[in-house]
C-alpha cells in the first residue's frame, strides 16, 4: 500500500499533497521552468542537477564528462539524448575522461 499523501505548504504559500519526503513544491517548480532555451528541455530534477553545478548552456555542459553528469542526483537516462543533441547542435561534446 502506497504511503498516504500529506498536505504541505511551501514558503511561498502554495499548498500541495505529497507522499514522499521530497520538499519540492510542484507549483514553484512549474513557475521556475524556463519557457525556452537549453534548460527548458529537461525535467525539474535534471534541471536542478545541472543548475547545482552552474550549468545553463551547452558550453558549460561540455566542461564535464558524461559520467560526471549522469552521476548527479536527479539526472535520469531520458536526459542524456537531450544533452547530446544540445551539445551536437553547438558542435560540442562531453569532456573526454
Amino acid at each position: 500500500m502506497p504511503p498516504a499523501k500529506s498536505l504541505r505548504t511551501c514558503p511561498n504559500g502554495h499548498q500541495y499533497y505529497k507522499s514522499s519526503d521530497c520538499p519540492t513544491c510542484p507549483q514553484c517548480e512549474a513557475e521556475a521552468r524556463p519557457p525556452d532555451g537549453f534548460l527548458a528541455a529537461f525535467s525539474a530534477p535534471a534541471r536542478r542537477a545541472l543548475q547545482s553545478l552552474g550549468i545553463d548552456t551547452p558550453g558549460k555542459l561540455s566542461k564535464y564528462t558524461q559520467k560526471e553528469i549522469m552521476s548527479l542526483h536527479g539526472m535520469g537516462p531520458a536526459s542524456l539524448p537531450k544533452m547530446k543533441a544540445a551539445l551536437q547542435e553547438k558542435g560540442l561534446d562531453f569532456k573526454k575522461p
